[in-house]
């Protein structure tokens, strides 16, 4: 069996994609045997301008192929990704136009990569495996309210992209189970709900979950993207100088809004705020062992009412508190399935501080959770899934 495998992140670079694609992709390369063929196209890392990571362009081994394609680098607009999206997307047609595979696997947020898996598998008659991660047309449809012209015109457009893509899909992972009525419409493929999860990387070591109460002032960290899905402009500025006395906030991270973000913290006249570049894994972890409480936050958009935050799951294996500023099938996963968290909804900050301010320590136990969330044995069960409709169409 040979398997076409697209995502435009992997590793090393850092994001949810990246982490979740590059666990499945080792979890598959378990399952098949040194007859059986992945064939990964990816991207050079570029998830972030602050934080320099390159992979081999191409990485061999028995039964792998991973061809790294070097996109133009840009600050999230939507016309810079379109325009790196066209070079992945034109070069990775030229390296499959003379191979044979027997499934096309693509894992999608922004539903380009979705859409390129759609085009190979229909050219090469293949059965199609989608992961989603995202529905990109309602996230477009929240980007533009305010801007009707656009809005109307780009919805219909990415509306008809979208019925080519998931119609004749043979199979669809969807990441959260907030997507399933959306979904209803495609009713040619079968349905799965593998979330993301928690790596080994975390699971494999010792945590100290307290609170560390001889600090002055406790440290709330916010650790990934800094944009517009993010919303921290509209959330951290004013909890900051509302809790200046008694909370420090770490940021540790980059993307599209954080300009916007200095701008507020500094609109606001607030100090105790401390912005920090990407960093690795391992560095990261050092950073959620010194915090007091993990934040969590997704900007007030319908959109955001059906996704799970991949954050939520490496948050969890910490056993701190975790401030989640969320809504829709988020915030019921977590009532459901993490203890210990401060919920409000995305930008209420009376009630996050509130919350916070009358916060009492105790001890915190997720090890249900985690037992139930390792990535690996979630990717074991998808792996199996995509063998098998590979075996299926074989």
């Amino acid at each position: 069996m040979k398997i076409l495998f697209l995502t435009y992140y992997f590793e090393p670079d850092l994001c949810a994609g990246s982490f979740r694609n590059t666990s499945l992709f080792k979890e598959l390369l378990n399952q098949l045997t040194d007859n059986d063929f992945v064939h990964v196209i990816t991207t050079q890392p570029h998830r972030y301008k602050s934080f320099q990571a390159e992979g081999k362009e191409i990485e061999t081994g028995t039964n792998f192929r991973i061809d790294r394609i070097k996109i133009p680098l840009h600050k999230s607009g939507f016309s810079e990704q379109i325009k790196s999206f066209y070079v992945f997307y034109r070069k990775t047609l030229e390296l499959v136009k003379k191979q044979d595979y027997d499934l096309v696997y693509a894992s999608s947020s922004r539903l380009f990569t979705a859409f390129l898996g759609r085009r190979i598998a229909a050219h090469k008659s293949l059965p199609l495996y989608l992961d989603i991660r995202d529905i990109f047309v309602d996230t477009m449809k929240d980007l533009f309210k305010n801007k009707k012209y656009l809005q109307c015109p780009f919805e219909l457009f990415f509306k008809r992209i979208e019925h080519y893509t998931f119609s004749k899909a043979k199979h669809i992972n969807l990441v959260s189970e907030g997507f399933r009525n959306y979904f209803e419409k495609y009713r040619f493929p079968s349905y799965s709900y593998y979330t993301n999860g928690i790596d080994d990387l975390f699971l494999n070591r010792s945590w100290e979950g307290k609170i560390n109460e001889n600090r002055e002032r406790k440290v709330v960290l916010y650790a990934g993207n800094i944009g517009q899905g993010q919303g921290l402009e509209k959330i951290i500025p004013q909890a900051a100088q509302l809790l200046a006395d008694t909370f420090v906030f770490k940021i540790v991270g980059d993307g599209g809004t954080k300009a916007l973000l200095k701008s507020e913290l500094q609109e606001f006249g607030v100090t105790n705020v401390e912005l920090c570049d990407p960093v690795s894994r391992d560095r990261l972890m050092e950073y959620y062992q010194e915090a007091d409480y993990l934040f969590l936050h997704l900007n007030d958009y319908d959109a955001f009412k059906k996704v799970l935050p991949s954050k939520i799951f490496e948050y969890a294996v910490f056993n701190k508190p975790i401030i989640a500023g969320v809504s829709g099938y988020a915030q019921q996963f977590i009532r459901e399935n993490v203890e210990d968290c401060i919920l409000f909804y995305p930008t209420d900050v009376r009630a996050m501080v509130e919350q916070l301010k009358v916060y009492k320590q105790h001890d915190i136990d997720r090890s249900d959770f985690i037992q139930k969330f390792s990535r690996r044995n979630i990717m074991r069960k998808m792996a199996e899934d995509i063998i098998q409709i590979g075996k299926n169409n074989g």
